[in-house]
């Protein structure tokens, strides 16, 4: 999975948005697929018009580093979750509660350039993942 630095860095290089959503979509095929085990009705990420699903594997600890995994039935959205992992797994629960990945995609101009329908989607997946990250922080 690509750093969340290069990516940014790429899409600097990148200034035609036809060739950014291109390279969102490669981002996407370059996901590992998610197990079909996993795509149950407990990972779906509601709020999506396509099919999404994220799975939380907590660390140990009052403050668990939380590494995700992601998948979607839909190409642009599949880039869409690599970004987001890419932003918040592997990262402190405290640190992915203060982290707003939205403001990230705002910065590359994303989100003007999405649908009303991704846009929200988007949001339901940065919703799920800090609420999921609050929850493991007040577990402790």
């Amino acid at each position: 999975m690509a750093a969340i630095a290069d990516i940014l860095a790429d899409f600097e290089y990148l200034e035609e948005w036809d060739d950014r959503y291109r390279y969102v979509i490669e981002l996407g095929k370059a996901l590992p697929d998610l197990p079909d085990a996993d795509k149950t009705a407990e990972n779906k990420v509601r709020g999506c018009a396509s099919q999404v699903w994220l799975v939380t594997e907590p660390g140990d600890g009052p403050d668990p580093a939380l590494t995700l995994r992601g998948d979607s039935d839909a190409h642009i959205v599949r880039g869409l979750v690599a970004i987001v992992l890419a932003i918040y797994s592997g990262k402190r629960a405290s640190e992915i509660a203060r982290l707003d990945a939205l403001e990230t995609f705002r910065g590359i101009g994303m989100i003007e350039h999405l649908s009303a329908q991704r846009a929200n989607g988007l949001r339901s997946m940065v919703n799920r993942i800090q609420a999921e990250a609050a929850s493991r922080l007040q577990a402790a």
